[in-house]
């Protein structure tokens, strides 16, 4: 009896100690955010974030994360130690420069945020691991008039004027 006890009291502090490190406390991130800067011939502007993610307790970086951009659930990858990588696209109408949040979680509260997809209810109310902020500027969709335009209305304004002179010389 005395070795199931003990046996019982080893696998439940071999519990604890494996739940404490899936959890990452106390999370230090920082970002470098990068975007399509010319949208004149893309149909949909890419967004790219990297991070690299320290957490205060020893191992807990190495744990799969999730993103939730936009109300969209987005892949985070790992791209190396303790970096990581999110990337999502959107149309050039729907992106608007200003600031985006992305929002990180562990699996706990991944599964909580599906949970409350199916359910219907608002994603918002879970916590995250944590929230980025990055800021986009926007993206360059060309000139306010094209140049084929341009060029037509300057060809018919000289048309005009040659033909407005022609007939003040002939009168």
């Amino acid at each position: 009896m005395f070795k199931f006890v003990l046996a019982s009291i080893v696998l439940c502090g071999l519990a604890v100690t494996s739940s404490e490190a899936s959890a990452c406390l106390n999370p230090d991130v920082k970002t470098n955010f990068y975007s399509t800067s010319d949208a004149t011939i893309v149909s949909q502007i890419g967004f790219v974030t990297e991070f690299t993610l320290k957490c205060s307790n020893a191992g807990a970086e190495k744990l799969p994360l999730f993103a939730e951009v936009l109300g969209k659930l987005a892949p985070v990858v790992r791209i190396g130690d303790n970096k990581y990588q999110v990337s999502w696209n959107e149309e050039i109408k729907k992106a608007s420069s200003g600031k985006y949040e992305i929002r990180l979680f562990d699996e706990e509260s991944f599964a909580a945020v599906r949970k409350a997809q199916r359910a219907g209810e608002d994603t918002s109310s879970v916590k995250p691991l944590t929230t980025l902020a990055v800021h986009f500027s926007g993206a360059y969709k060309g000139p306010w008039i094209n140049s084929e335009i341009l060029a037509t209305g300057l060809v018919g304004f000289v048309a005009y004027v040659a033909f407005m002179t022609r007939s003040k010389l002939v009168a």
